[in-house]
């Protein structure tokens, strides 16, 4: 996991359930959490227990195989040959340290416990009881559903802003960079070229570019950007049509929207790992 991680709460049947993640999609649950249903004083006991069955083994073994390109099966066919025997003892430690698995995780600290990516949370969760697992389902539902809606109203915020920013943009082009004598064709190129290169100076690379290394994709560069870039993206419009007006040739504009580029993509990450920082659990390594 990432260093930098954001902890959730879901709540089942009265049970607050942990979640850190680094990038919203890859999540770790806390089975230890979990456990609680089971043996609140004791869930380490629960999750050893449910780590010692042969079939969890082989489950975690195939989750691994599909997520994991540095999995020790070697080690693990040795695992595998004790599982389900009386004197066979397994914890998610053991299992990480013997395996290299990355589909369980322990941590220490004031949010320690053990923790397993979702999808080996869920088959934990319905190996406790199927019905809680269900309770457990419905509250990450509604989690998803809320962040999925902020992260859309923000994005959607900030297209806005970023078309509202390319109008002045392209007023700044007309007035100062299309005179009356050019061809439709070449006020087209101009306009283009314009946007392109706002392209270059944030992206790294040109729109067509772009579309040739992702043929599968629908959309443009720009409705792949994310928060950060669309934010910046939006000023580098506005930044661009000031430059446009002072007389500026592109090569130059390019330098200092690059800069810009630079420096306001770094302020914006500094930021949002401040307040990540801030958060529960945000300091944990």
């Amino acid at each position: 996991m990432a260093k930098k991680t954001v902890k959730e709460t879901i709540h089942a049947k009265g049970i607050d359930i942990g979640i850190y993640t680094s990038d919203f999609q890859n999540e770790y649950i806390s089975l230890t959490d979990i456990a609680k249903y089971r043996n609140e004083d004791d869930p380490r006991f629960v999750i050893q227990n449910w780590m010692r069955n042969r079939n969890t083994v082989e489950f975690l073994a195939v989750w691994e195989e599909l997520h994991n390109p540095d999995f020790n099966r070697v080690q693990f066919e040795a695992v595998r040959s004790e599982a389900g025997l009386n004197r066979f003892v397994m914890t998610p430690t053991k299992w990480i340290e013997t395996t290299n698995a990355i589909g369980i995780v322990s941590k220490a600290g004031r949010y320690g416990g053990t923790y397993a990516h979702s999808d080996i949370a869920m088959a934990f969760a319905t190996w406790i009881s199927p019905e809680f697992q269900l309770y457990i389902m419905k509250d990450y539902r509604r989690l998803k559903e809320d962040e999925n809606s902020r992260l859309s109203l923000n994005w959607n915020l900030n297209r806005e802003i970023a078309k509202i920013n390319y109008r002045i943009h392209t007023d700044a082009i007309k007035e100062n960079l299309v005179p009356p004598e050019l061809t439709p064709e070449q006020i087209s190129y101009t306009y283009a070229s314009e946007a392109d290169l706002l392209n270059v100076a944030l992206f790294g690379k040109r729109a067509k570019q772009w579309r040739n290394e992702n043929p599968e994709k629908k959309g443009n560069i720009r409705d792949e950007a994310n928060l950060n870039q669309l934010l910046v993206l939006a000023n580098m419009e506005s930044y661009n049509a000031i430059l446009i007006e002072q007389g500026k040739i592109q090569s130059e504009r390019l330098i200092l929207l690059r800069e810009l580029a630079i420096k306001q993509m770094q302020t914006l990450s500094a930021i949002n790992n401040t307040a990540l920082a801030r958060l529960p659990g945000g300091d944990v390594d």
